[in-house]
């Protein structure tokens, strides 16, 4: 069993997209505003695990790249500036409710899998993604990852 941890993380395109990502290479993954997926980035991402760059709000939703996580987790940012949508009055610089990690590019899938393709494969019938649907990060089993991988037809890069 790998020391590795998976990943899946949702992001609506037209709030950051992996086009975005592969230009910028590197970035803070903030505004996270779920407890759930707040504590998987707090307690147990760490530097090195692999994720999946989900497309949410999108038709169809899909699965459009990889990327890594590339740092510790630290207070987000966004919480403290009232000009932001993020913003949280009760989060305070001595006591941070919200953190973040940073995310490292890795590659954009030629051929993105669909929530369809990911729901059709029988693998993957208890993936977090499935039952943990509100939350913006879900974690993804070493098999699922796998799989995934062989349903976008590309090398998997922790090989």
């Amino acid at each position: 069993m790998s020391e590795r941890n998976y990943w899946l993380c949702k992001s609506e395109p037209d709030n950051y997209s992996i086009d975005e990502l592969e230009k910028d290479g590197e970035t803070p993954w903030d505004g996270v505003r779920n407890y759930g997926a707040r504590n998987f980035m707090r307690d147990e991402m760490k530097v090195g695990d692999g994720v999946f760059f989900y497309h949410s709000n999108q038709n169809p939703p899909s699965i459009v790249g990889l990327m890594e996580v590339s740092s510790e987790p630290y207070p987000d940012a966004l919480q403290f500036d009232p000009d932001s949508k993020y913003f949280d009055e009760k989060s305070s610089e001595s006591d941070p409710r919200w953190i973040n990690v940073d995310m490292k590019f890795i590659a954009k899938l030629e051929n993105p899998v669909t929530r369809d393709a990911l729901k059709e494969a029988p693998e993957l019938d208890d993936m977090e993604l499935f039952r943990l649907g509100r939350y913006s990060i879900t974690p993804v089993r070493e098999s699922e990852w796998e799989k995934i991988i062989e349903m976008a037809g590309i090398e998997n890069p922790y090989k």
